[in-house]
């Protein structure tokens, strides 16, 4: 049994299908990356998960049961539209924000004492949230959502607006989380920090799953049977290999079908080149995002 189980779930807006017979789950103690286009139907996942709208049918359980206010105080949601009363010092609230999740004003304060501390902030606890920057401000947000020691956070694009500082600074506490055994859910559009961080992903797009499962499962599926080749030497024409592309320092090698690298790697010895490194074209995920995407009419 995963933290979240979700079972067939759809959601219409007025005419409009935003999520359609969707199914995932997410598993204990795992980075879970919830990615796809714009208007895909993430942002109406999470808010049914959270249950801020409900579906119009199908079922979601978290940690084995239907959410309630009970379930909700083991939640950390950062939401992709970002608020805090601006009038409030970040001490006040972090103080206020966490009695909402049933914490007493005196955990409340030493709690967020330590974070602050672990963002490198603690001067800020007296100031108003509108004196802050906006990088600030978001960092501050981010931990009020954990202030509760949740153990299922769910991130929507929490790098929005982060310079690269921040941004390797959020990556960290979002690691350090997992490390201390929690799951985190993240919705964001850049590839390549989910590629860092996730373990598997779900994408969805139309409301529909289109890629679900373990990161390197998928990029294993997705390859197009490639060797990327740094060497020295004429290539020539090499039995098994129907294309070459050479590019900045190093040269990718499109192999027929059925031909296996091993078969490519004996042929290039016995031809004597030079090879100095051989391993096997793994896709981005950008790359998969983009192809799975087109396939969509």
């Amino acid at each position: 049994m995963g933290e979240i189980e979700v079972n067939s779930i759809n959601k219409s807006y007025f005419t409009k299908l935003a999520v359609s017979d969707l199914s995932f789950s997410v598993n204990k103690n795992e980075i879970f990356g919830l990615i796809g286009p714009n208007g895909a139907g993430k942002t109406t996942t999470i808010r049914m998960i959270m249950d801020i709208i409900k579906p119009d049918s199908g079922e979601i359980k978290i940690f084995g049961e239907k959410i309630s206010e009970k379930t909700k105080n083991k939640l950390g949601y950062l939401p992709e539209e970002r608020g805090l009363y601006k009038r409030l010092t970040v001490m006040e609230s972090m103080i206020y924000l966490a009695s909402l999740k049933g914490i007493d004003n005196t955990m409340a304060e030493k709690r967020g004492t330590e974070l602050l501390k672990k963002i490198g902030m603690p001067d800020t606890r007296n100031k108003k949230i509108q004196e802050l920057s906006k990088g600030m401000g978001q960092l501050i947000q981010f931990v009020i959502t954990i202030i509760n020691d949740p153990n299922l956070i769910i991130l929507d694009e929490p790098f929005s607006g982060l310079d690269p500082v921040n941004t390797e600074l959020l990556k960290n506490l979002i690691i350090d989380l997992k490390n201390q055994g929690k799951t985190v859910i993240l919705s964001i559009h850049q590839m390549s920090q989910v590629e860092e961080l996730c373990d598997r992903i779900l994408m969805i797009d139309g409301g529909e799953s289109v890629l679900y499962g373990n990161l390197k499962d998928i990029k294993t599926k997705y390859r197009d049977n490639s060797i990327i080749l740094t060497y020295k030497g004429d290539l020539g024409q090499v039995p098994g290999i129907k294309e070459v592309k050479e590019k900045d320092g190093y040269a990718q090698l499109f192999l027929e079908q059925n031909i296996v690298p091993e078969q490519i790697l004996k042929t290039l010895i016995d031809k004597k080149i030079t090879i100095n490194s051989f391993e096997i074209a793994e896709p981005t995920l950008n790359e998969i995002f983009l192809k799975v995407a087109k396939k969509k009419p």
